[in-house]
């Protein structure tokens, strides 16, 4: 036999059906981030119906978030294991099963379990998944794909928060929760268009042999690998089982590849052992602790001083709104060339002026004095959350993409979990809303100072790399033949893929 050339393309990339995967995530972004940030028009209904406090009320708030976050892995895993429609779907139905039995609670505790768990555990297995196939899609442009996918959440609250205000005026709070559910049901549709990355495979044989040439598509499924990765582990995985000339038996090959997926999935998790991406993990945590008061206490604290229902709620539709502005703008500036090695910097620069907006808070007690924060706080929202995909990325790598985000967002859970009650505590010990806004600042300052300071040391780390290796001249390893051609054969392969993808 003659020798066979393979060759895969991945398509297709920066454009064609990945808008569509874009849109999806849009919509994913509305159904679950934009209802959530809702929820907090329900509290005073809530009090009233249940006469509880503040505190009590907002562990509704920060069950959801909490649950969203703290299933963010199992989203991942499931998407893994299956595939992307199927966890989207199977979130879909969680939620909007769980904003169902809402609408009949007769307790808090119910609503803790209906909308906290249920409705969160839907939302974990929806969020994770649509966003990393936007990052399968894209390269070039990937920065703006996640600015219009993660608009979802400003454009559902602009219009989601005046929209639930009015069903809670007409239906009360029982039928809005139906209505939402209702809606959130369209996470099915989206999860039912996440198709996956299509593998062409084409073979030719060399000269000497009769001309013949053999096609097919699969399905690769590249929720926790890109698809120039997902092509070279294939690959490799059958050079390993098709090498020394003997086929092994049927079992032996299943426990060889049981082995190597057991081993592959050890190694997704190998950048946790990164330093710079365990500063980024204390800062996620000081920015999740901060970042979810003002959405559950902006409207609480308007009414308190002596704004109406409806301007209250269309503050949070102008936050929303400007949450937009933010996505995109911030998407399409850093993927210029000019700005495009300066994420960090600009992701860092929107959490500082969040927590600045947040600090001078309480010195705005009426309607045209609150705009302003709505804009500032919604436009800097905006930027960094569609900067957390693109920044996670260029630290960890594509290929860890899905498995860096599921830890990023889990990261997210116990202070979305423990920060809006402590919020509702300091309200009712102070009477006031000072000390909560002031902690929401104090915790996105925080995290702007733990990753410039990761920044400045990544920086001279760089700076001292930069400056031995002009010092010193390379000298080659001394390998041995079986390691040299090995190193050759796979980097011709990523060369392959590399120039193939680009083409």
């Amino acid at each position: 036999m003659g020798d066979v050339k393979r060759s895969r393309v991945v398509s297709p990339l920066d454009g064609g059906w990945g808008w569509v995967i874009v849109g999806c995530c849009f919509m994913v972004t509305v159904c679950t981030r934009a209802v959530t940030r809702c929820v907090s028009i329900f509290f005073v209904e809530f009090q009233a119906n249940f006469e509880a406090d503040y505190a009590a009320t907002a562990w509704i708030h920060s069950l959801v978030d909490c649950t969203t976050m703290l299933f963010a892995p199992v989203g991942s895993l499931v998407a893994n294991r299956w595939s992307c429609r199927v966890s989207v779907m199977l979130g879909g139905l969680l939620a909007s099963s769980g904003l169902l039995l809402s609408s009949f609670s007769s307790s808090l505790e119910l609503l803790y379990l209906s909308m906290g768990v249920l409705t969160g555990v839907g939302f974990a297995l929806c969020y994770t998944p649509a966003i990393v196939m936007v990052g399968c899609y894209f390269r070039r442009r990937k920065a703006l794909a996640y600015g219009i996918a993660m608009s979802g959440s400003g454009i559902g609250t602009f219009v989601l928060a005046p929209a639930v205000q009015l069903l809670i005026e007409i239906y009360s709070w029982r039928g809005a929760l139906l209505v939402l559910s209702a809606f959130v049901a369209n996470l099915i549709v989206c999860g039912a268009l996440l198709r996956p990355i299509t593998v062409k495979e084409d073979e030719e044989e060399a000269e000497g042999n009769e001309g013949e040439s053999g096609g097919g598509e699969k399905p690769a499924n590249v929720l926790s690998h890109d698809a120039e990765l997902a092509v070279k582990l294939s690959k490799e995985s059958e050079d390993r089982l098709l090498s020394s000339g003997n086929a092994a038996p049927p079992q032996l090959q299943k426990r060889r590849r049981c082995f190597s997926s057991h081993f592959l999935s050890s190694k997704e998790y190998c950048f946790l052992l990164l330093p710079d991406f365990l500063g980024l993990a204390v800062s996620f945590l000081f920015l999740a602790s901060g970042c979810s008061l003002p959405f559950v206490y902006l409207v609480p604290y308007a009414l308190s001083v002596g704004v109406s229902h409806q301007q209250a709620a269309f503050l949070m539709s102008i936050l929303g709104v400007i949450d937009i502005v933010g996505n995109i703008t911030f998407g399409w500036l850093t993927d210029r060339r000019c700005l495009k090695p300066y994420r960090l910097t600009c992701y860092i620069f929107s959490v500082a002026m969040e927590g600045l907006c947040c600090l001078f808070t309480p010195l705005l007690r009426s309607f045209s004095l609150l705009v302003p924060f709505a804009v500032l706080y919604g436009y800097f929202d905006g930027a960094y959350v569609a900067l957390i995909p693109v920044v996670t990325s260029d630290l960890v790598g594509a290929p860890y993409l899905s498995s860096a985000l599921g830890i990023v967002y889990f990261l997210h859970a116990i202070p979305y979990l423990v920060s809006p009650p402590i919020g509702g505590w300091l309200v009712d010990l102070t009477r006031s809303y000072t000390a909560t806004f002031f902690l929401s600042g104090a915790a996105l300052l925080a995290s702007s100072l733990v990753l410039t300071t990761v920044a400045g040391i990544r920086h001279c780390r760089r700076h001292q790399l930069t400056s031995i290796a002009k010092d010193t001249k390379p000298e080659p390893l001394p390998l041995s033949v079986s390691d040299q051609s090995e190193c050759h054969i796979t980097y011709k392969k990523e060369l392959a893929v590399t120039d193939t993808v680009a083409s």
